[in-house]
């Protein structure tokens, strides 16, 4: 019996998971190899960072994932190189052989090279960056009561930088709660003070969506109180005052970075192979230039098709459907078969913008309101991995809807005096 081929997979987010998922147990043996040992579901972190869900909810620990997988090794390290002519790379704890290797590693958030920025602000790509941001805003406000006058302006502004789907979900979160969660809590402040503020480069809201998704994004945003600058670029922060590009400012101690991605890049693949963004450039069955046997998916992977000449959006539906198709074409390379190109069919794209208020760009309709906002939670719930976090998170939805209240406010940090 021939031997199995060995795979190894770098990341555990949408692509990778994926691919494991659907690889021949019978042709490929694997190896995935991640920093953290959880897949984190990215679309719902903002509802983490705003107390809406718990953490557990939408963070899946790799070993449960795949308990029943016999031919999958998991490892959690940092991959440090690539040694392509010799099929191994290196990794914090050692280094392993390949056959097939397979990046995933998708994308960090981008600063455009601004180490202040980089310094002061906010992420939100990891479920760690969620819990750090509840954390930060539950204990602004037990500041500001107990702060004075010339302290309180910058702890009652709260700055999202990006007015992608990630930062105007955030925006219309921090909205809800401050409505209907945080004066019951904190009755002693005044939050017709307490302002949040969505700056954005381009000239609308969710700019690469439809201009039904643009207008009413912008409007439902402004109707729940959130002051929206679009054309406007942050020119400088350094943790008490924000500076934009045409001169003004804003007092802020919380401000939140959703304003650009970057790949994160692997030592050891040949400067050629990466292009804007830091993506790996990668053909048709997603093979990384001038290699035979290196394939990259997801975020990472830059792919130019005749629909999608300037590659294809970073989004969770084009990271799934590349490692499908990889994971097929894998079993066809092994068999001597040839392999298929990879097409994106474009399905939507959506964002909710807070309670019975969304967008939804279909190919063939776009809407917008109650029914879109239940579209919303619907398809997002079906992407959930496992069937016990669906019925937790909808059991969670329908509370918070029903009682606009939620009992997840915990600050959680240590207590450095102890």
């Amino acid at each position: 019996m021939k031997a199995k081929q060995k795979v190894i997979v770098i990341g555990g987010g949408f692509s990778g998971i994926q691919l494991v998922r659907k690889l021949n147990e019978k042709l490929f043996d694997i190896l995935l190899i991640d920093k953290i040992n959880h897949h984190q579901f990215q679309p719902l972190f903002y509802q983490v960072a705003t107390s809406q869900i718990e953490p557990s909810s939408i963070s899946f620990p790799l070993r449960n994932v795949f308990k029943n997988k016999t031919n999958v090794q998991i490892r959690l390290a940092e991959v440090l190189s690539v040694d392509n002519e010799n099929n191994k790379i290196n990794t914090t704890i050692g280094d392993f052989d390949y056959d097939y290797l397979v990046i995933a590693l998708g994308c960090k958030t981008n600063f455009f090279g601004n180490n202040d920025i980089s310094k002061y602000t906010f992420t939100l790509k990891t479920t760690y960056d969620a819990i750090t941001i509840r954390n930060h805003i539950l204990q602004t406000f037990e500041d500001i009561i107990s702060a004075n006058e010339n302290e309180k302006e910058g702890l009652l502004n709260v700055v999202i930088v990006g007015a992608g789907p990630t930062g105007v979900e955030l925006a219309g979160a921090f909205a809800e709660i401050k409505k209907n969660i945080l004066p019951r809590d904190y009755s002693g402040i005044d939050f017709s003070k307490f302002r949040i503020v969505l700056v954005e480069g381009s000239p609308n809201t969710l700019n690469n969506m439809s201009l039904t998704a643009k207008n009413a994004s912008r409007h439902y945003l402004q109707k729940m109180g959130v002051t929206v600058f679009t054309e406007t670029f942050v020119k400088d922060y350094d943790g008490s005052v924000l500076e934009f590009s045409n001169g003004d400012t804003i007092k802020a101690k919380t401000v939140i970075w959703a304003a650009g991605v970057t790949g994160n890049t692997i030592q050891g693949l040949p400067d050629e192979c990466y292009t804007k963004g830091n993506r790996i450039i990668v053909d048709r069955i997603n093979k990384v230039i001038n290699s035979e046997n290196v394939f990259a998916i997801g975020d990472i992977a830059y792919m130019v098709t005749p629909k999608y000449p300037s590659g294809h959006p970073q989004v969770a539906n084009v990271a799934i459907n590349q490692a499908k198709v990889l994971a097929e074409n894998l079993k066809k390379i092994v068999r001597g078969e040839k392999p298929t190109d990879y097409e994106y069919k474009d399905l939507g794209s959506m964002a909710t913008i807070g309670r019975n208020k969304a967008v939804v760009d279909f190919p063939f309709l776009k809407f917008r309101g109650y029914f879109a906002w239940l579209i919303w939670m619907f398809l997002h719930l079906m992407l959930i991995l496992t069937v016990r976090n669906k019925i937790i998170i909808f059991i969670n939805w329908a509370w918070v809807y029903i009682t606009k209240d939620t009992s997840l406010r915990l600050i959680l940090t240590q207590n450095k005096g102890k």
